[in-house]
């Protein structure tokens, strides 16, 4: 490029977004028509199936039929026709999600149509799929990493703790971090680095809206210095997120310390136009009760969560998410008799 125009290149930043915003607009229409055409076809195997008696070896006649004829085209295996009729049949009726289904990639429609049980599980993946625009590895990651059990476990358990402090609505009271490369036993320094050395999957596991700020954020009170293992932004709270690591059980002397954090964050860091900061405590393990003790009083919105190294068993978070949705519908039941 020549010396001339390099000053003039801001001048064409507008004209760049608009080229930007366009492709993408026509990757998403293009992927609409895609998706349509696949329920089309499932739609019509699905019938042929039910009324006009295919089976797999017409479906196979089928996919050569149309590979021969479309042979540009990829797509049309006989295993993928089946999945277009499986994908038919479990959005076919149900209104909600059936717009939804043709936002996402093909590809993230198959995981999330073999990988979760119930339409509440798809519908919060398919639109944490639009809103954070996940590819194929990302959502893979969220479903093996039951994010949906999770979530769901952890706002039936804090419903009252976020609703008394809007900030905490971003936070969960569990994360995984089978991601990191850490041997036992380790220091808190080893999982602050192993962090850092791996922000992108550490933020896919809390949420794309969280922004790093940086590790061991220096604050000074006095005349003394003092140091949040890890600080971020949330842009949809539009606060700071301190996060204190621990690598043992939650005790309550963990919270004055988080507190007189948050306090220094708000005085002398938050800009006039932020939220109060929020704290988040990260530890191996945590008693339910000690923590509601310590929160009781607290001042500024904090929560406490643990974590783990490994991904979770799949069956104990179904069975406990069960549990608590019975224990919610009793508790229902039992007001309005």
């Amino acid at each position: 490029m020549s010396n001339d125009l390099t000053p003039k290149t801001k001048q064409f930043d507008e004209i760049i977004s608009i080229i930007d915003n366009a492709r993408t607009r026509a990757l998403k229409a293009v992927n609409a028509e895609l998706i349509q055409m696949y329920w089309e076809i499932g739609a019509y195997v699905s019938k042929q199936a039910k009324n006009g008696g295919w089976g797999k070896s017409i479906v196979a006649d089928f996919s050569v039929f149309l590979q021969t004829r479309y042979p540009t085209m990829k797509g049309f295996s006989a295993q993928n026709i089946w999945r277009m009729k499986q994908f038919y049949e479990t959005y076919s009726e149900n209104e909600k999600l059936s717009p939804l289904v043709r936002e996402i990639p093909w590809t993230n429609n198959l995981l999330i149509m073999t990988g979760c049980k119930t339409d509440e599980a798809r519908e919060f993946y398919l639109r944490l799929c639009i809103a954070n625009r996940y590819t194929k590895r990302e959502l893979d990651r969220q479903i093996s990493g039951m994010l949906y059990e999770r979530t769901m476990l952890s706002g039936a358990k804090n419903k009252e703790l976020i609703a008394g402090n809007g900030g905490l609505a971003a936070l969960r009271d569990s994360y995984v971090f089978e991601f990191l490369d850490l041997a036992e036993p380790y220091k808190e320094k080893d999982l602050r680095r192993q962090i850092v050395s791996h922000l992108k999957d550490f933020i896919l596991e809390f949420g794309h809206d969280f922004t790093f700020v940086g590790e061991e954020y220096r604050v000074q009170v006095g005349n003394t210095d003092f140091f949040i293992d890890l600080l971020f932004y949330n842009r949809a709270l539009t606060c700071l997120v301190a996060i204190e690591l621990k690598i043992d059980v939650f005790r309550p002397e963990h919270m004055g310390q988080l507190n007189f954090y948050l306090e220094a964050l708000d005085r002398d860091v938050k800009k006039p136009n932020e939220n109060p900061s929020v704290g988040l405590i990260l530890c191996t393990g945590k008693d339910d009760t000690v923590v509601e003790y310590a929160l009781s009083r607290a001042m500024s919105p904090t929560m406490v969560a643990d974590y783990t190294l490994h991904l979770p068993d799949k069956t104990i978070l179904q069975n406990k998410l069960r549990e608590l949705t019975e224990l919610a519908l009793e508790s229902s039941e039992e007001k309005n008799g």
